[in-house]
C-alpha cells in the first residue's frame, strides 16, 4: 500500500476532494485525520473540527493535531460566490497559516499537496503581485497586504487559486532544500462537488457553456483524489514544486 504508516491531515475531509483523499488514504494505509468546519460523516483516524478562515481558532485547534505528520492535503475551500474576504482567509491566508504551522511536526520526506484550480491557470499574469501576496509571509501582513490592494470580487475565487500555485511553487524549493519536505499543487476542472453550481452561477453560463463542450464531463471527485494519493507518497519523491493539470483535457485545448 502506497502509504502504508503514514500519518496524512485532510483539510476539506466532510465532504468532496477532501473526503475522495480520506478515504482512499484510508485504504492505501494511512493514519488519517481530518479537518473541516463541518462534522464529519468518514470513518477516519481522528477528526477535529476547524474554521479556515481565523488565524486564532487554526492555532488553538492544531493542538489536537499529531506531533508527527507524513503529508497535508489542502482540500478545503470555498466558491467566488461568497464574500471575497472570505475566499482570501479561506482559500490563501488561513491555508497557508495551518501549512507553515504544520511545517515543524512533518518528518523528512512529508509531503503537501494544495488544491488549486484549471481556473488558477493564468497566474503568470499577475506574477509580481502573486510574488508580493507570497512575501507577506504571515496571515496578519498578508490580509494588510490585500487591505492595501484589493481583489475584486467578480474574480476574486480565480486570482487566490492563481496566489496559491505561485505560492506553491516559491516556498516548495525552500522546504524541500531546506526539510525534504514536498510541495505540489494540483488544478482540477470542473468536479461533481456540492459547489459545482456555485462555479455556474460564478463564471456564467456562456463561460460554462464553452468549457463544456472542451471537454467530455465533469470530474468524479475519486477522480482527482488518485493523482493526489500518488503525490503523497514516495513514487513522488522527485516531484517538487510542480502544479498538475486533472481536467480532462481543458488545458490542452486552449493550446
Amino acid at each position: 500500500m502506497k502509504l502504508h504508516g503514514k500519518t496524512i491531515v485532510i483539510t476539506g475531509s466532510s465532504s468532496g476532494i477532501g473526503g475522495e483523499v480520506a478515504r482512499l488514504a484510508r485504504f492505501e494505509g494511512a493514519r488519517v485525520i481530518g479537518i473541516d468546519r463541518n462534522d464529519t460523516l468518514l470513518t477516519l483516524d481522528g477528526f477535529v473540527k476547524m474554521d479556515l478562515g481565523d488565524p486564532a481558532v487554526i492555532d488553538a485547534a492544531i493542538t489536537a493535531l499529531p506531533d508527527r505528520i507524513d503529508g497535508l492535503v489542502n482540500a478545503a475551500g470555498v466558491p467566488g460566490t461568497v464574500n471575497s474576504d472570505i475566499v482570501a482567509r479561506v482559500n490563501y491566508l488561513g491555508l497557508r497559516h495551518l501549512t507553515e504551522a504544520l511545517v515543524p511536526r512533518m518528518l523528512k520526506g512529508a509531503s503537501i499537496v494544495n488544491i488549486a484550480s484549471i481556473l488558477g491557470a493564468d497566474w503568470p499574469h499577475r506574477l509580481d503581485a502573486h510574488k508580493e501576496l507570497a512575501a507577506a509571509a504571515s496571515f496578519v501582513l498578508g490580509k494588510a497586504w490585500l487591505d492595501t490592494n484589493p481583489v475584486q470580487q467578480e474574480n476574486c475565487y480565480q486570482y487566490f487559486k492563481e496566489a496559491l500555485i505561485v505560492w506553491t511553487k516559491k516556498r516548495s524549493l525552500e522546504l524541500f532544500m531546506q526539510d525534504n519536505i514536498r510541495m505540489n499543487s494540483v488544478a482540477p476542472g470542473p468536479v461533481f462537488t456540492p459547489i459545482l453550481g456555485d462555479f455556474v452561477s460564478m463564471l456564467g453560463q456562456e463561460r460554462v457553456d464553452r468549457d463544456s463542450a472542451l471537454v467530455k464531463r465533469p470530474a468524479l471527485p475519486d477522480e482527482i483524489a488518485g493523482p493526489i494519493v500518488f503525490l503523497l507518497s514516495d513514487d513522488a519523491r522527485w516531484i517538487v514544486g510542480a502544479n498538475l493539470p486533472i481536467d480532462g483535457g481543458i488545458e490542452a485545448a486552449y493550446v
